[in-house]
């Protein structure tokens, strides 16, 4: 019987979620009562997580002020959003003729796996806590994020650390993007392993440990630590470094390039409801840039067919030199 001890909504909410909409989703044999599954076991007794898990999906982090007092959606608007995106999704213009000066365009849905559906869940937004589904941001966050975007040109350190090709962060690189959504998790005896299709990233995070490192000790994924509460494995990260952002990629919404404290404090929850289900859920707390913590919360979906491919990407990349040089040729060309 799978347990999931945590006070709140998080995932209490999430499962009722499962069960209300248990028409909306493909969980097999266990949908009807999802609180009945019983998690296998690795060869150390340990409920087993591993398996190659995705999260690509249209359904945004925070929820759209058209939504502002609805939970999770209908059938209905299911179809619809996904028949929009899909109709968006299949328009391209080909080989537009760009003049000395305008926009050339980037990649276009080819190269995009960003997803074509909802949460499984039927969930409105990620973010699940406070009933919003909107973070709470300080303005002054608000303001150096909105500062960085408004002087990419002028110094590399106002790009995202993603940008740069350092990491995602925690809980950033558990957060869908345009493509790359995969996860490979490992388990040992003493060891939780999160193998990221993006970027380069690998969280080998520790069971038989009880403490953090010592607080003098700054990391851009932090330090992490897991426990296991029921069948609810916890994963607890603090140590960060000020340098990071607690989301990098479009999907993030408001709250891509908003900026991280060493104050960062986040607890994860991976609960497997399923043979095919995994919720991961976020507690995030960071009382310099966040008025109050939050949590977010979504389903992980099994494809032991998915292919993850190598994340190429590498700090010193020619893209954020071109764009400083950009700049530079920029204001060589302003008459004074």
């Amino acid at each position: 019987m799978i347990t999931i001890a945590h006070s709140g909504l998080n995932s209490r909410f999430l499962l009722a979620l499962i069960v209300l909409n248990a028409g909306l989703i493909s969980l097999g044999p266990a949908a009807a009562n999802a609180q009945d599954y019983i998690v296998g076991r690795t060869v150390d007794g340990q409920p087993d997580l591993q398996g190659l898990w995705t999260n690509d999906t249209i359904t945004p982090i925070e929820r759209p002020a058209s939504m502002a007092d609805q939970t999770f959606l209908s059938q209905d608007e299911i179809a619809s959003a996904e028949a929009r995106i899909a109709e968006r999704r299949t328009f391209a213009d080909d080989n537009i003729v760009v003049e000395a000066g305008g926009n050339i365009g980037g990649y276009n849905q080819i190269w995009m796996d960003s997803g074509d559906t909802v949460l499984s869940t039927g969930q409105t937004s990620m973010i699940t806590d406070p009933p919003s589904g909107l973070a709470p941001i300080r303005p002054e966050a608000e303001a150096k994020r909105d500062y960085g975007f408004a002087h990419v040109q002028d110094h590399w350190t106002n790009h995202t650390v993603w940008d740069r090709c350092i990491t995602r962060g925690v809980p950033g690189s558990m957060l869908p993007a345009g493509y790359n959504n995969a996860y490979r998790f490992i388990q040992t005896k003493d060891t939780f392993t999160i193998v990221h299709e993006m970027i380069h990233d690998v969280r080998v995070i520790y069971l038989d440990k009880t403490e953090h490192v010592d607080s003098k000790v700054k990391l851009w994924m932090g330090d992490s630590i897991a426990r296991w509460e029921g069948d609810t494995l916890v994963v607890e990260t603090t140590n960060y470094n000020d340098r990071g952002m607690i989301a990098n990629s479009g999907a993030g919404g408001r709250l891509k390039g908003v900026p991280i404290s060493d104050q960062l404090h986040v607890v994860e929850r991976f609960s497997r409801v399923s043979d095919d289900t995994i919720l991961w859920e976020a507690r995030v707390t960071d009382p310099v840039n966040f008025s109050a913590p939050f949590t977010i919360s979504m389903p992980l979906t099994r494809d032991d067919q998915y292919t993850m491919y190598e994340y190429a990407c590498h700090e010193g990349n020619y893209a954020i030199e071109n764009i400083l040089s950009g700049g530079r040729a920029a204001e060589r060309s302003i008459t004074p």
